[in-house]
């Protein structure tokens, strides 16, 4: 079974930064896609970030280009999402999926009935 656990979410200020964790198990990671995505109250969940483990490809919506980097521990089967220079728009809930032999744009662009899903981790940027 699929499991996908976030953790790192947190209250931060304006220009901050955070770094979510998303550990995977129940599946060969070496064969998945893993992307990051949020949902901000009253709007739709759009892709972050993604990375496949597959070919190696990485993606980055624009809005977190040069902002965010996402990175991944094979060995602890571990996805990370570094954010800096955070903004009041990055707040919300910050879920990770992952896919099977997917290119990591593809990844970003996932419906939300496609995957396997974690729980979510809330992060706050304020003003």
């Amino acid at each position: 079974e699929v499991q996908l656990v976030e953790s790192g979410g947190g209250l931060v200020q304006a220009g901050g930064s955070l770094r979510l964790s998303c550990a995977a198990s129940g599946f060969t990671f070496d064969d998945y896609a893993i992307g990051w995505f949020r949902q901000a109250p009253g709007k739709e969940r759009e892709g972050v970030s993604a990375i496949s483990i597959v070919d190696g490809s990485i993606y980055y919506a624009d809005s977190v280009k040069g902002r965010f980097t996402i990175s991944s521990d094979n060995a602890t089967n571990t996805v990370y999402l570094h954010m800096n220079s955070l903004k009041p728009e990055d707040t919300g809930v910050y879920y990770c999926a992952a896919e099977p032999f997917m290119t990591a744009r593809a990844m970003g662009r996932i419906r939300e009935d496609a995957g396997s899903w974690g729980q979510g981790t809330q992060v706050t940027v304020s003003s």
